[in-house]
């Protein structure tokens, strides 16, 4: 009786035919109507060309093949990122998917590492990570529901091109029922008596009207911003990068399975490979670094010929105060950005169409529903917020003012008490948190050289034989099967080439 029956999407891109794809899964046979209102005329940032492992359950959901998926999207897999001078120059580490080793007799994997290296010389802690040692020999296999130990703990994610993402959900959401209207929004009607938004009217002077609207219209957040003014919350003094330059190159040879960050003395750079091209960019601070000098930094440093003009992008990093206000769900850049460092862009648009699914409202907007998404979202944010800034705080770099401020800087208590947890005895707590397992903290922490003073103790309970043999097979173990392993070209070649690719 008071169910929604009209969703008005506004924008495409990712996000918004991210969400029109679920919502088509989901509500299409439940008598809602989906539109997503979408303006040739309005370009799309393109942002989030990597991603992680949750992506797999999206698809999955969605009922999507992967390889057809990755087909129409010129993707590659992703076994993690490597970082490239974080810690100080000339030092590199990766950022593994999965685990760290396997525990033993209950006690975590990466304590038994930190008591182990304090009786021992021990080579870093990726060598005991399926996905690191496998990127690292340029390998790939994908793990069936039934593979076991070590293959079992090779998590993966995804490179893609983000337009043909968007051309390939589009087509999946318009089988399922959605109705695309051409057309740049030009005014909104609130209702008057409780501000919801009513509808929103096209330059052509055609009118939408809908019940629960998707404000997926990129940083001008023109529903849940210019229309609601709801206010942003701006993490500058913590992520000061405000700018990026990207650019796309040829490239010749297999794609790695993996993401790469080099820290630059104003930003840092990406470089992501993909089936038919080379994504690279610059993000940097405008205050450390000209753009003029950007640019240069930028196009000094690509491999390849470059394929098209630099595209720039000015944002401010923070979220919006409310993720859904009123009638109003934001998603992707309308509800806020966290710079891509570790690929979330696309986690956070996944995880705000979960969680609007998971508290669909009925035209009666019960506030509970909206608090309760709204602190979920909150967490989110402010999770990945403090996993990126642990980068730029945990660095001896002194070479550049950028790097000088990020090391001296003050941190969100969350994130200080993170730190101080671990410094004292390896110490992580991630339960109830769905990004960033204890793995991950870990990687970035011992990788930029933030050691702890001591181990739990624990781990001093297993006897010296037993967890030198253990670290030893397990160690082996990753490598043996690592080597047995196709390389990455070749898994893409027989199971995902890109059509275009593919020979005649």
């Amino acid at each position: 009786m008071h169910s929604i029956r009209e969703v008005v999407i506004v924008g495409g891109g990712t996000a918004g035919w991210m969400a029109a794809a679920a919502l088509s899964r989901f509500l299409g046979n439940a008598g809602t109507r989906i539109t997503v209102v979408e303006s040739d005329e309005i370009g799309t940032v393109g942002v989030g060309e990597a991603t992680i492992p949750p992506l797999i359950a999206y698809n999955s959901m969605l009922g999507i093949n992967e390889d057809e998926f990755l087909a129409a999207t010129q993707g590659t897999f992703k076994l993690g990122i490597e970082f490239v001078d974080w810690g100080d120059i000339g030092e590199r580490y990766f950022h593994p998917f999965g685990a760290h080793g396997q525990d033993v007799r209950g006690v975590s994997f990466h304590q038994l590492y930190l008591r182990e290296r304090k009786r021992r010389e021990l080579p870093d802690i990726a060598e005991w990570s399926m996905s690191a040692v496998a990127a690292a020999l340029g390998r790939y296999a994908r793990p069936g529901p039934d593979a076991r130990l070590p293959l079992s703990q090779l998590f993966y994610a995804f490179h893609f091109d983000a337009g043909l993402y968007a051309l390939f959900l589009r087509n999946y959401a318009e089988r399922g029922g959605v109705r695309r209207i051409e057309g740049k929004i030009v005014d909104t009607r609130l209702d008057g008596a409780c501000g919801h938004v009513e509808s929103v009217t096209l330059a052509d002077g055609t009118t939408i009207a809908g019940e629960l609207f998707v404000d997926c219209s990129g940083f001008r957040g023109l529903l849940i911003e210019q229309a609601l003014a709801t206010g942003y919350e701006d993490w500058t003094k913590w992520l000061p990068c405000d700018r990026a330059i990207a650019v796309p190159t040829a490239y010749q040879g297999q794609p790695d399975p993996f993401t790469r960050s080099t820290a630059r003395p104003g930003g840092w750079q990406w470089r992501i490979p993909l089936q038919h091209r080379m994504g690279n960019g610059l993000v940097y601070s405008s205050e450390h670094l000209a753009d003029d000098d950007a640019a240069r930094l930028l196009l000094d440093n690509l491999e390849g010929e470059r394929l098209a003009e630099p595209r720039r992008l000015s944002f401010t990093t923070g979220r919006r105060k409310l993720a859904w206000n009123r009638n109003v769900v934001s998603l992707g850049l309308s509800s806020g950005f966290v710079e891509p460092l570790e690929s979330t862009s696309i986690h956070l648009i996944q995880s705000g169409i979960a969680k609007l699914i998971a508290l669909f409202p009925d035209r009666r907007f019960n506030p509970i529903e909206r608090d309760e998404y709204n602190r979920q979202m909150q967490d989110v944010f402010e999770d990945v917020r403090d996993f990126i800034i642990l980068h730029y705080k945990a660095t001896r770099r002194e070479d550049s003012g950028l790097w000088k401020y990020c090391a001296a800087m003050n941190l969100p208590d969350s994130l200080e008490w993170k730190m101080e947890l671990w410094r004292s005895k390896g110490r992580l707590f991630r339960e109830g948190k769905e990004l960033f397992a204890t793995a991950s903290w870990v990687a970035v922490m011992l990788g930029q050289g933030i050691v702890p003073d001591e181990h739990e103790p624990a781990a001093d309970g297993l006897e010296e034989e037993l967890v030198a043999d253990a670290l030893d097979k397990m160690r082996l173990s990753y490598r043996r099967m690592a080597e047995h392993m196709p390389t990455h070209g070749e898994f893409i070649a027989r199971s995902c080439a890109a059509r275009s690719l593919e020979k005649p």
